[in-house]
């Protein structure tokens, strides 16, 4: 039997102290993310030293143990610095963190009835359901991103195209799902998992604003159901990875109503900006498709991970997804979450989410995401007005701005960006990824970001183009 000593797993300081030390870290870590820095820090020799050490067999003090992680963090890669315009990131709204946080320190399992906490999962489904402007009867989930939201989706039109799949295994039977030429590889992960396979996915050809073409949507299906293949969905991009355009989606759910085949919208970075004024009319007929997923910690600043899959009609997800397990208690009138999602273990996500809209209002952040849509607006503008710069095709539908360095005497503009991209990364005033659009390479920024500025935004442009000039010059 144990003796009469202290459990094992105790700091060496008390508890409050220890919190105390973590929220003041926290607090200089917020502060540090309302102004850009100069540069990426490199790794000190202390985080070097650290990173050689091995497995502890003893106890550190631990405000010693989160300094360090302070210092670890603070050398990482950080998406909540208001000039990282790589990729897509996340803000890390303070309000967020604080959630997370407090879902952590309770741990609750949202896999089962967990009381409160699935009722204000529930209540977050609809408060962004409506935000979207999607179906207020629309059943969903929270999910760790868009993979899996995107995957979630899949399933259960897979499951409405081929019943049987779920018990019996593709069984031979040619599935085809249906989607732009330049949709999220998350898709392509998708159908290879659930058996349709990639081979059987229709990358589908776009039209001069890089949206997918319903006629060519409209063929492919008639002639694959000809050829006796099953046509299970077609994915809509609202806001492609590569350039942030939107898919025709109401013309595509006509497509789709016409041909009994499952519309699903592939919102995960865009969607959010189906909730503003200048915007929302690109996502017409939403309201109509089977489902759409959206990533709140893309586009709502929240921090990862915070995805929601909707569908228009709950039971979908229930014959995707619901099992009789021995140990789980199936008596209540209601299922429970395991029965519509893909993981058993599911964290308090929509916390932070329930927190945000409570804290800051749904107006706040339509205001948010029409600022990043300016400050795109504006970065068109100004690398279309310089000579030395030039801007991929017409103005930005969202917030995605590619753009290259083209000064006179750089023959080869490819190789020039590429290096340009490396130098402003080694740089370090910007964080900016290239991309490939068309056989050529741009730079490609995408604003995010509720702590970007104007200023922000002409830094870009300005140090672009500096240490474009000094790579060009040295040829």
């Amino acid at each position: 039997m144990d003796g009469p000593t202290d459990p094992p797993l105790r700091l060496d300081a008390p508890r409050e102290e220890a919190l105390a030390r973590a929220a003041k870290l926290i607090e200089q870590a917020w502060r540090s993310f309302d102004r850009y820095r100069p540069e990426e820090p490199p790794l000190d020799e202390r985080v070097r030293a650290l990173l050689r050490s091995a497995l502890p067999e003893e106890p550190s003090p631990v405000d010693e143990i989160l300094d360090d992680a302070a210092r670890i963090l603070d050398e990482s890669i950080a998406q909540p610095r208001p000039r990282y315009f790589a990729f897509i990131g996340s803000s890390g709204l303070e309000i967020g963190a604080i959630g997370d946080a407090l879902a952590s320190c309770y741990d609750i399992n949202l896999a089962v009835d967990a009381g409160a906490a699935t009722q204000i999962e529930r209540q977050s489904v609809r408060w962004v359901a409506e935000f979207l402007g999607y179906p207020a009867t629309a059943g969903g989930a929270f999910t760790s991103g868009g993979t899996i939201s995107n995957m979630t989706a899949l399933a259960a039109a897979r499951q409405r195209a081929l019943p049987e799949s779920r018990n019996e295994g593709m069984g031979g039977r040619r599935a085809t799902v249906y989607c732009s030429r330049e949709v999220h590889y998350s898709i392509t992960r998708a159908v290879e998992i659930l058996g349709i396979g990639s081979a059987n996915l229709r990358s589908l050809p776009i039209d001069g604003e890089r949206r997918l073409r319903p006629d060519a949507v409209a063929d492919a299906i008639d002639r694959d159901r000809s050829e006796g293949m099953v046509p299970v969905a077609v994915v809509a991009s609202a806001g492609t990875t590569l350039t942030g355009a939107v898919d025709p989606i109401g013309e595509l759910a006509d497509v789709c109503a016409d041909r009994g085949v499952w519309l699903h919208v592939d919102g995960a970075y865009g969607l959010p900006a189906a909730a503003t004024s200048t915007k929302g009319s690109l996502f017409g007929g939403l309201d109509r498709a089977d489902s759409c997923a959206v990533d709140l910690h893309k586009w709502l600043y929240l921090p990862k991970s915070c995805s929601v899959v909707l569908v228009r009609r709950p039971e979908d997800l229930i014959a995707a997804f619901a099992h009789q397990e021995g140990y789980l208690p199936h008596q209540r009138h209601e299922l429970h979450a395991v029965d519509i999602t893909l993981e058993y273990s599911r964290p308090f996500r929509a916390l932070k989410a329930w927190l945000a809209f409570r804290a800051h209002g749904a107006p706040a952040f339509r205001a948010a995401i029409e600022r990043n849509l300016e400050h795109a607006q504006l970065l068109y503008d100004t690398v279309k007005a310089e000579p030395a710069f030039e801007a991929l095709g017409p103005p930005p539908q969202l917030s995605i701005v590619p753009f290259r360095h083209v000064p006179e005497g750089v023959e080869d503009a490819n190789a020039h960006n590429w290096e340009l991209a490396r130098a402003l990364l080694a740089d370090g005033r910007v964080y900016v990824a290239s991309a490939l659009i068309d056989d050529a390479v741009y730079l490609r920024p995408c604003l995010v970001n509720f702590r970007t500025t104007q200023e922000d935004v002409m830094a870009l442009v300005e140090v672009a183009g500096e240490v474009g000039e000094k790579l060009a010059a040295k040829g």
